[in-house]
């Protein structure tokens, strides 16, 4: 598995406000969507935050990444029949989901696939683009990341 020092950073700051952090990608993201929808998530009384991580330059600069914008749309595709609807920023990031008519490709083909690829990590970029195929919902608890 690889991992992703900014994601860790930035959920462990999020975990830090007391409410919960789940971890969403393609391959879960309908999951993620159902479990916030359930627990009460997603409404405007009870908003939440998708946020896309990418990951960080050597400068410390934050480097976009397309597959966690992807992810992070994927995300709001499932909870976008919210009574009160989708802010404007989860608008956009649902366009740019709308406008990929091949998401395992386009993760395949952007820097950060086609870089993992050629370092030999082929086989985890065909792992990650699996749509929809994991109904876990990882939740940060004290720290860790356990099954919701």
């Amino acid at each position: 598995m690889l991992p992703s020092p900014n994601g860790s950073a930035i959920s462990a700051a999020a975990s830090a406000t007391g409410l919960p952090v789940a971890a969403g990608c393609l391959r879960n993201a309908r999951a993620v969507g159902r479990w916030l929808l359930r627990q009460g998530y997603g409404s405007t009384d009870a908003p939440i935050g998708v946020v896309a991580a990418g990951e960080r330059w050597p400068d410390g600069s934050l480097r976009p990444s397309v597959e966690d914008q992807l992810g992070a749309a994927s995300v709001l595709d499932a909870i976008s029949g919210v009574p009160g609807g989708l802010s404007v920023e989860a608008a956009m990031a649902l366009a740019a989901l709308a406008s990929i008519p091949d998401v395992p490709a386009a993760v395949r083909g952007c820097v950060s696939g086609r870089e993992l690829i050629e370092g030999g990590f082929a086989e985890d970029v065909e792992i990650a683009v699996q749509v929809g195929v994991s109904n876990v919902v990882p939740v940060l608890r004290q720290g860790v990341f356990s099954a919701a």
